[in-house]
């Protein structure tokens, strides 16, 4: 059995105009002095990390992977989140998502979607430089305008959404075989894949592709009341990396798992920090250490109630403590006994051999 790696920091929630989050040195002696031990990349700020050329240049990788080292951090994972929402964007959410790309994209929703499509290819060919063998992505929504439909449920129209979302990742993930690297995608309310069903759909029409993977977040699970153990059940060989963030669901006679429209802190269904909501971490983490999980535990901080920077501080050893550091030998092993073949038929009284 393997050991999780950890703890890791995504460091997304945390870059800021002002010192120690507004550069990736500065931010890396930060996580190190919290206790963590490797940071999630988001690659959509180029001043914090530079996908275009890391993609290109082997000494811009050495030179990351050297500072971090220095602060004794590796790279769980590199992430291009806010990218790959741009993969796939429905027409009533364009000019919501319309910043997330270059702004000489911004009325060109066809030129965005072709940049973050070489962004994604771009992203294989750093964590190739990096080291890395998994990814954290979105996939975008299609069909997510439709996920509670009136008027009812068009078939053809879901066939259409989920064939079209498969044809625009193939080559994303055909760029990440070359690469070596598994794709991960966040299952994710407003993503098309955003839990067990709508992931093996779309894994269906990219020919089970070996580089479909997922990224496991227990908090977008339980608020939408699903099994979150049993489903590393199902998918353990495809779960190859893992946010460790929590969520709440207290149930309420005004909403529902819907939320109103309400502020994070109003709603029924809450994220927050780790081991403050509901989620059996316990749980979790053994079924990973059971299912040989080989990735890092990293924090995605997201709470409506606690400060950002007292959730990293408890992170770091909330992560440590649910570790399990795996048995190499079978606590029952003192009591076996060598046997051959004729011992064994003799216990089970058997005679000699036929």
């Amino acid at each position: 059995m393997k050991t999780l790696r950890g703890p890791s920091i995504f460091l997304s929630q945390f870059i800021g105009e002002h010192a120690p989050f507004n550069t990736l040195p500065t931010l890396a002696a930060w996580a190190a002095s919290l206790g963590y031990k490797a940071v999630q990349i988001p690659t959509h700020l180029p001043h914090i990390f530079d996908l275009e050329k890391a993609a290109a240049s082997q000494a811009y990788c050495d030179e990351i992977s050297g500072m971090l080292a220095s602060h004794g951090l590796a790279i769980s994972e590199l992430s291009t989140h806010l990218q790959g929402q741009l993969v796939a964007v429905h027409p009533a959410y364009e000019p919501a998502f319309a910043g997330f790309g270059p702004s000489q994209f911004a009325r060109d929703p066809a030129g965005r979607q072709q940049w973050a499509t070489a962004t994604l290819k771009q992203a294989a060919q750093a964590s190739t430089r990096l080291g890395l063998t998994a990814h954290a992505t979105f996939s975008g929504a299609l069909a997510w305008p439709y996920f509670y439909p009136w008027p009812p449920r068009n078939a053809l129209l879901l066939d259409e959404a989920f064939a079209e979302l498969a044809r625009r990742w193939r080559p994303i993930l055909n760029a990440f075989e070359e690469a070596g690297v598994d794709l991960c995608y966040e299952l994710h309310p407003g993503e098309d894949l955003h839990d067990g069903v709508t992931f093996a759909r779309f894994l269906e029409l990219t020919g089970n592709h070996p580089r479909a993977c997922i990224l496991y977040d227990p908090s977008h699970m339980l608020l939408q009341h699903m099994d979150y153990l049993s489903f590393i059940d199902s998918w353990h060989s495809r779960i190859r990396a893992f946010h460790v963030k929590d969520a709440e669901f207290t149930p309420s006679a005004q909403s529902g798992v819907y939320g109103g429209y309400q502020a994070w802190a109003e709603r029924p269904g809450r994220f927050r920090s780790p081991g403050d909501g509901q989620i059996d971490f316990n749980g979790i983490f053994s079924k990973l250490a059971q299912y040989d999980y080989p990735g890092w535990a990293t924090l995605e901080w997201e709470c409506c109630l606690k400060s950002a920077e007292t959730g990293a501080q408890e992170g770091a050893p909330f992560i440590a403590r649910h570790i399990i550091q795996v048995a190499e030998h079978a606590f029952d092993d003192f009591a076996a006994r060598d046997s051959d073949r004729a011992a064994i038929r003799e216990m089970l009284g058997l005679g000699d051999q036929p």
